[in-house]
Parts: C-alpha cells; sequence; structure tokens
C-alpha cells in the first residue's frame, strides 16, 4: 500500500469513527434508548484501535477479537452528559446492559462481522479468564488446609492443570513468539492479547472433548458470577 493510499484509507476510516459517534449523539437525541444507540455505533465504528487523551485504545486483538466494551467504554466518553450515569456505570463496570437483548438482535445491530469477532473475545478472552479462576479456585480450596496459599504458586499450577505448563513459561513463550520484550510486567492490553493466545494454544492442543468439557466449565461459573452480563452466544467458538 502506496503512502497516499494509506492516509487515505486513514481518513477514511477516521471519518467513519466520527460519523459513528454523531449517528449516537442524532440518536439519542431523537428519542432512541441510548444502549441501542451505542450499538448501532458499534455497527459503524471502524478503527481497529486508536490514540485517544493520551491512551491506546486496542478494540481488535490479534485481527480477531472484538472488545465491544472497550469501544463502548470510549463511545459513552464520548457523549457522556447524553447518558443516565447509573445506568451507563452499572453496564460499563458490571456489565449490565439496561436492556437484555437477544443475540440474533445484537448481530443484527452491530453486524455479523463484528459480532462473530465479539464472540472470538467473549470465548477467547472472557470465558478463558473465567475457565483460569474456577481451576485456581479449586486449587486453593485443596490446598487451604496444607495452609499454601501462596497466590502466584496456586496462578502457576491452575496454569499447569490447564496448558501444562506454568504461567511464566507460557508468558515467556507467547511474547518470543510475538517478539514482545520480556518485561517483569504487563500491561492491561497485553494481558488480554496473551489470555486470547493461551486460548488458541489450549484449543490447539486438546481433545474436542476437553476443549467443549472445560468451555462448559468456565461458562457456569461465569454465569454464576456475572448472570447480567452475558450476551447470549452460541455453544462453539468462533474463530474467523
Amino acid at each position: 500500500m502506496t503512502l497516499n493510499r494509506e492516509l487515505t484509507t486513514s481518513r477514511a476510516t477516521a471519518a467513519a469513527d466520527a460519523e459513528a459517534i454523531r449517528h449516537l449523539e442524532q440518536a439519542i437525541a431523537g428519542g432512541t434508548k441510548w444502549y441501542r444507540a451505542l450499538l448501532e455505533a458499534m455497527g459503524l465504528w471502524q478503527s481497529a484501535e486508536e490514540e485517544y487523551r493520551g491512551r491506546t485504545y486496542r478494540y481488535l486483538i490479534d485481527g480477531e477479537a472484538f472488545d465491544w466494551l472497550l469501544l463502548a467504554e470510549r463511545l459513552c466518553e464520548a457523549v457522556n452528559g447524553l447518558l443516565p450515569a447509573d445506568e451507563k456505570d452499572a453496564f460499563l463496570f458490571s456489565g449490565k446492559p439496561p436492556v437484555i437483548l437477544s443475540a440474533e438482535e445484537v448481530q443484527d445491530i452491530i453486524g455479523k462481522s463484528k459480532y462473530h469477532q465479539y464472540l472470538n473475545y467473549f470465548y477467547g478472552i472472557t470465558v478463558e479468564e473465567a475457565l483460569l479462576q474456577s481451576v485456581q479456585d479449586e486449587v486453593f480450596k485443596e490446598r487451604w488446609l496444607s495452609g499454601s496459599r501462596n497466590e502466584e504458586e496456586l496462578a502457576d499450577e491452575a496454569h499447569r492443570r490447564i496448558y501444562g505448563e506454568t504461567r511464566e513459561e507460557l508468558l515467556k513463550t507467547f511474547r518470543r513468539e510475538k517478539r514482545y520484550n520480556n518485561l517483569r510486567s504487563i500491561t492491561l492490553g497485553e494481558l488480554k492479547e496473551f489470555t486470547y493466545w493461551l486460548f488458541k494454544y489450549r484449543v490447539q492442543r486438546s481433545e474436542k472433548a476437553k476443549v467443549a468439557s472445560d468451555t462448559r466449565k468456565a461458562l457456569k461459573y461465569l454465569s454464576l458470577q456475572a448472570p447480567h452480563g452475558l450476551i447470549p452466544v452460541v455453544d462453539s467458538p468462533v474463530m474467523d
């Protein structure tokens, strides 16, 4: 792609994003419920990532997983004065939307491609985090009586049971593949990418029955922890 074409594409993307924000403002002003208007704006949004007010927003992880709540945060900030604070906070911080829409309705509003990318994020990051936490809880209960409650050891054992290696070993492999620096700390953005990598690592190395069993376990755990924040989804991961 030539420089001129890159600039043209960048400008077109920025224009589409600006139109998404205008649509959100106008739809709310015209009487559309803000949550539906928000989803409509998501369907119009084009940027996979952006720099905004000194912060990097990466909405599409590994080119596949759509972080819809991060985009929702960005769009809500753009029209903050137009939204009821209690409903907005319940949605952004507790995953509780002001109205429950079916999977079909959400897909119709944001588009099939974005919805499939949302499923990638849901299974690859949200559900994977739930699987890790559920196994870590099991390890914690097993070791409670012995007095071994070191958080790092619990996390390592959970990773070993799911992926066959410790978290540190897996993180080093991930960073080597991605050519990232092997730092002592990890940003939230990199953590999400690492979690998505773990999901694919597990799926590629496990039998289908084991993958399905782990997914059901994580979904059960997640439903108990956050029953209001789940959009109904299909029964198996979608990988574009």
